[in-house]
């Protein structure tokens, strides 16, 4: 392949998705300035299946909380909250969403409409509450769906199982009263047949993110799974249903691939592999991580690529004759799935260390998320019992640039892979 193509395809997706972000963000605007209403909806199940049915926009206030950390404006909207009566110990998604609200929907990348519905699930217990704010700000349904979830650790049941097919019937249930709820709200009358076309394109997107996630397992690796990672994440649930999404993953597999194939990698000088466990610190985005990638550090992957995907990373595919049966059990196995993740990742980390070649995991627990950071200590000490996999606990934020404290990381990072250099020196002598 000629230089020129090889420079085209290499960097496709982060250029593609930054400029399908772009038109989002700009259709919401328009929609916020003709007065129409959206469904406010959640990463760790949107039920974006059923709402794309309605043709409802949705909404995704972590996504636009989170761009006012990156955007270094955070701060500005988490006083404004605070000042408004929010403690400064919920999350700070929550309190970034309240000044955009405050604000008239106002924020640095345009403006979103009012919620018309909000549609969650249980995989976070702030977005209950989350949820209730706008109930009572603009009088509307709040619509909660209780996915079960795993009972004890590395005990999931799967479809033919008995608890597993009342579980999926159970979520079934509350699938169709959502389906009635969106028909009084629209007018429309639900479309089967529409929702298999949509479905039909989170089966491409969910295949594609799978592949692409099992792709950087490729030695350098192929994509930073804290950056480059976000954004892909990012596609996968404000795109999930569309034919621009699945268009999107099929040709991120593409470039993937034609990387692998090439030996081309994120980091001229791959030195040490890693695997990240939390959300990444916003406030700081880059810097963050160009103090891993300084010493050649690359996150090959990452826990935020599991719990926030929306269930693409596990590749499930609906059955298209059979329609709601099987969105129901893809809601099941997904949203569970967020929850695993965020409260036994050292489970999946250690299945995967091999095929990953990891050298080391990074814990970041932050302030304004405690459903993410609660069980790290407890998941880095059973790391560190079933193996030798050496691994760095750091703390700071999502949002709240005010409690990170970039020299205090700094420093915490250097003396973590000082002992990496000196753990591969030692492995080279013994040898």
């Amino acid at each position: 392949m000629k230089t020129t193509e090889s420079n085209g395809i290499v960097g496709r997706g982060t250029r593609e998705g930054a400029s399908l972000f772009r038109d989002w963000f700009q259709d919401l605007s328009q929609k916020a300035e003709a007065g129409n209403s959206a469904a406010y909806v959640f990463v760790m199940g949107s039920i974006a299946e059923i709402l794309r049915v309605f043709d409802l926009p949705m909404v995704f206030p972590e996504i636009h909380s989170l761009q006012t950390a990156v955007r270094h404006v955070s701060d500005d909207f988490l006083n404004e909250a605070e000042d408004y009566g929010y403690s400064p110990d919920i999350c700070g998604y929550v309190k970034a969403d309240i000044a955009i609200q405050l604000r008239g929907g106002d924020h640095p990348m345009g403006r979103i409409p009012k919620p018309g519905i909000a549609v969650l699930t249980n995989a976070c217990n702030t977005y209950l509450k989350w949820g209730e704010v706008w109930e009572r700000m603009y009088d509307i349904p709040m619509f909660s769906i209780d996915v079960p979830a795993t009972r004890e650790a590395g005990t999931r049941s799967w479809p033919g199982d008995e608890q597993f097919e009342r579980e999926k019937k159970y979520v079934k249930v509350q699938l169709q009263e959502l389906i009635e709820i969106c028909e009084k709200m629209t007018g429309k009358k639900f479309d089967i047949d529409r929702l298999r076309e949509v479905l039909g394109h989170v089966n491409t997107m969910s295949s594609g993110w799978k592949r692409v996630l099992e792709l950087n397992q490729s030695r350098p690796s192929l994509f930073n799974a804290l950056t480059d990672g976000t954004v892909y994440l990012g596609m996968s649930n404000v795109f999930r249903g569309t034919p621009e999404g699945a268009l999107f993953f099929d040709r991120l597999v593409e470039e993937m691939e034609y990387m692998s194939a090439n030996s081309i990698g994120t980091l001229t000088d791959e030195k040490y592999r890693l695997s990240f466990i939390g959300v990444p610190c916003y406030p700081i985005f880059r810097r963050f991580n160009e103090m891993f990638t300084e010493w050649g550090g690359s996150f090959v992957m990452s826990t935020y690529l599991w719990f926030a995907a929306g269930g693409t990373n596990l590749g499930v595919q609906y059955d298209l004759d059979n329609p709601m049966d099987s969105l129901a059990e893809g809601v099941l196995i997904s949203v569970r799935d967020a929850m695993d993740s965020m409260f036994h990742p050292e489970l999946t980390v250690l299945e995967q260390t091999n095929e990953f070649s990891i050298d080391g995991v990074v814990y970041h627990p932050i302030k304004s998320c405690r459903t993410t950071s609660a069980g790290m200590a407890d998941n880095r000490r059973s790391l560190m019992e079933n193996s030798d996999l050496p691994s760095l606990f750091i703390e700071s934020d999502m949002m709240d640039s005010r409690v990170v404290s970039e020299a205090q990381m700094k420093n915490r990072i250097d003396a973590f892979f000082e002992g990496l250099a000196s753990r591969k020196a030692r492995a080279v002598v013994g040898a």
